[in-house]
């Protein structure tokens, strides 16, 4: 018996195709189209030089990221299977640049590309690795700045689209609480977060800090696995082929955990789900049958089973209606959604704004630190936005599965895959404009002062003459003079200042105003978007179902008006179609396996991790 999903799906297709059934059919195809994009991503993320890239690279076994001592990633690199090396460059709008392997390090990184001024969405490369084969895409982030910088916050909200994460965090330190933070977003919207210790070959104590890290973890209620390894050892064993070294970088073991945990959750959801559409599918045609059946050998119970047919497509009509609980739910849920989530995203970067204005008021010029205040704030918006996405993100997910709860128990297979990918909302909007200094040159100063000690030499000029200066220009005038120039040039000085704070306010309420009509734009559209695909969704569930009872309805007619020589050689055909559909159930449910399969196939992957000796073996 067959345990490929692919194969399985498409038995079942060719057991449906006499039934004339193209809804049943393209819910099947969805489901093979599902099976062949098998890629599983697993984010690579951590703060600034914290080995990332050569963990990527330990993990492959070859130098697909380039690593420089005192340089950084700058634009993402996804690292997948291919049968022969293939690197690319890809934009936003999805064209690509064939690059060579001498070429990437000018791209994506900090030296070559600063601030990723090129414009590139993300890197490719492509590689034939057997660690790579199962459909695992590895995905190198930039870490610029940290996990608290724009780069973080960007990264963050990558995460829904994510199928695992792995932090990655040298062993100099103890976890910061940025990276618990951003392990507490990501436990709450991926499957699968595993922590990374790297370079134990360089500090003794590392141990030490991976127990430290442990405490941090169960201390903020974050369950997680934590491997300690060593990229430099693991590159060792790959280039002597040692593999005891191997052992001591600790590869092996999150090697395992990504194809036993990873790999293995994924191909287990990607079966449960086949195994969800093959049965519902074949149980619709197999339903027609057997009410079919029972109208051919009993026509006397044919009236029974009309009435209970009747109610049913009663019951699945008003499924498909608007007035149905199940769009209720949904309509409700969406507006709702769209009320709160705007809400949040607009109290979020109002408080930015206040900060900001406080920071402003309370500060010095902005001139002088305009690069660190613009940079603060702009961190701060992306952070905001990011964090509303992940909130967003959830409570979608929440909305979807209540409104699954009108049609079944089990909610999660009846789940469709939900829009999650980031935005680039942030990237169209224009970066603050510095305030203008407008310093003065020593004339204009001069003039300054000149304007502001004049009069003031006069008026205490004519006062001295009163008593007994000979002159108007005397000691107190030039004295009064001297004093007021210097008032004057110091209260231009402040109006200057107290103009540049104005305007950078204003530059700054400008760009935060654009980042909120540009992100909510994207929120609202993101739920719409969403809205469709549920109401797409459940509608072809509920159209699936009357049409089912339809003809189980028109079946069971046939067989009241059939004589009987026809109703035995009816029930000869149905028993067979039966017997077909029930063996196509049977493969379906083999994908399935049972514990003690289960627990040998995991031991089996843990031993093979093991056994690995390098990253073209491994």
């Amino acid at each position: 018996m067959t345990s490929d999903p692919v194969a399985v799906v498409e038995r079942a297709r060719a057991a449906i195709a006499r039934y004339d059934r193209p809804d049943l059919d393209e819910r099947l195809a969805a489901a093979h189209a599902r099976l062949l994009d098998d890629r599983t991503r697993v984010l690579v993320v951590g703060e600034f030089k914290q080995g990332k890239s050569m963990l990527v690279n330990g993990l492959v076994g070859a130098p697909v990221c380039p690593t420089f001592d005192d340089v950084a990633t700058a634009v993402p690199t996804v690292v997948r299977h291919a049968e022969a090396l293939d690197i690319a460059l890809l934009r936003p709008d999805g064209a690509r640049t064939t690059i060579t392997g001498d070429e990437l390090a000018d791209h994506i990184c900090e030296q070559g590309n600063p601030g990723n001024r090129e414009g590139w969405s993300h890197a490719e490369v492509g590689l034939p690795r057997p660690v790579l084969s199962g459909g695992l895409e590895i995905v190198d982030t930039p870490g610029v700045g940290g996990l608290a910088s724009v780069h973080g916050a960007a990264t963050t909200a990558m995460l829904p689209s994510a199928d695992a994460v792995l932090l990655v965090s040298d062993a100099a330190q103890e976890y910061t609480a940025p990276e618990l933070d951003f392990l507490a977003q990501a436990t709450a919207v991926c499957p699968n977060v595993a922590c990374v210790v790297t370079k134990t070959d360089l500090y003794p104590e590392w141990r030490r800090i991976v127990e430290l890290n442990r405490g941090h973890l169960a201390a903020a209620g974050i369950s997680t696995e934590v491997f300690g390894v060593s990229s430099a050892l693991r590159w060792h064993a790959v280039l002597h082929g040692d593999a005891d070294v191997n052992a001591e970088s600790g590869f092996p073991e999150l090697i395992g955990y990504l194809r036993k945990r990873v790999l293995g959750q994924a191909d287990r959801l990607a079966r449960r789900g086949v195994v969800h559409d093959v049965m519902a599918v074949t149980e619709q045609i197999a339903g027609n049958l057997l009410a079919e059946r029972t109208a051919q050998q009993d026509p006397a119970a044919a009236a029974a089973l009309m009435r209970e047919l009747t109610e049913a497509q009663q019951r699945a009509t008003a499924l498909k209606e608007r007035s149905a609980r199940w769009q209720q739910t949904l309509n409700d849920g969406v507006a709702d959604l769209n009320a709160d989530i705007d809400y949040d995203l607009r109290d979020r970067m109002k408080e930015i704004s206040r900060l900001a204005e406080d920071e402003l008021e309370n500060g010095g010029d902005p001139a002088k630190v305009w690069d660190q205040f613009a940079g603060w704030v702009q961190q701060e918006v992306a952070a905001a936005a990011s964090a509303n996405f992940i909130w967003a993100t959830r409570r979608v997910r929440a909305l979807a599965r209540h409104v699954a709860d009108h049609f079944s128990d089990d909610r999660e297979q009846l789940l469709p895959a939900l829009r999650s990918h980031p935005s680039d909302a942030i990237r169209s909007v224009r970066a603050m404009v510095a305030p203008k200094t407008e310093d003065k040159g020593v004339g204009a100063k001069a003039l300054i002062g000149l304007r502001g000690g004049y009069s003031s030499m006069l008026m205490f000029g004519m006062l001295g003459t009163f008593i007994g200066f000979a002159s108007a220009i005397n000691p107190l005038g030039l004295g009064a003079a001297v004093f007021m120039s210097g008032k004057a040039i110091g209260d231009e000085r402040k109006k200057q200042v107290a103009r540049r704070k104005n305007e950078a306010k204003a530059a700054m309420r400008r760009y935060v105003d654009d980042v909120t009509f540009q992100v909510a734009k994207d929120s609202r559209d993101r739920l719409r978007a969403v809205q469709r695909d549920l109401r797409d969704h459940f509608t072809a569930q509920a159209d699936q179902l009357k049409r089912s009872l339809l003809e189980s309805q028109q079946a069971t007619e046939r067989a009241v008006k059939a004589s009987r020589a026809e109703r035995e050689a009816r029930l000869t055909e149905i028993t067979k179609q039966l017997e077909q559909l029930d063996l196509v159930r049977k493969q379906a449910r083999a994908l399935l396996p049972q514990p003690a399969t289960a627990a040998k196939a995991a031991a089996t992957a843990t031993a093979t991790a093991t056994a690995a000796v390098a990253g073209r073996a491994g």
